[in-house]
């Protein structure tokens, strides 16, 4: 094995539950409701570390071990070998999960997905609005004979 897979084995480990606010703290999320984004997922961590200018790596094939169908995660070093700290603003684990957190909901793939989403939902109001009010009674169901 070469250095550089030695040295990511003492990385920090990132779940995405962990910073998942539609998941409880049974399930694994590991800071507060209010500090949490909805849904996350592995890229959108690893371009937040490197936005943060931390040294991320992305592990598709490990899976979260209270959910095995929740895949990936995202291995970070917070120090250099020496034990310095690659960015002073991050100091620990915690601090690290809610820096992403707050940046995940920003990430530029998520706005685009939401604008769009945005797009389509005032489409089908404006061609319901234009056509008139619907013929049909109220109660339905089976009629006698």
């Amino acid at each position: 094995m070469d250095s550089g897979a030695l040295n990511i084995k003492k990385w920090v480990v990132v779940y995405p539950v962990y910073i998942n606010s539609k998941k409880t703290v049974a399930e694994g999320r590991r800071i507060s409701v209010s500090q949490a984004c909805e849904n996350p997922n592995c890229i959108e961590i690893s371009d937040c570390c490197k936005h943060l200018k931390l040294p991320s790596a992305v592990e598709i094939d490990k899976a979260y071990p209270r959910d095995f169908m929740q895949v990936g995660r995202v291995r970070v070093q917070l120090k250099r070998e020496d034990g310095t700290l690659l960015n002073p603003a991050i100091t620990s684990r915690k601090q690290l999960m809610q820096k992403i957190a707050e940046l995940v909901p920003r990430h530029p793939e998520r706005v685009k997905k939401q604008e769009s989403q945005k797009a389509k939902k005032q489409e089908p109001q404006a061609t319901t609005s234009t056509s008139g009010t619907s013929s049909k009674s109220g109660k339905g169901g089976k009629k006698k004979r």
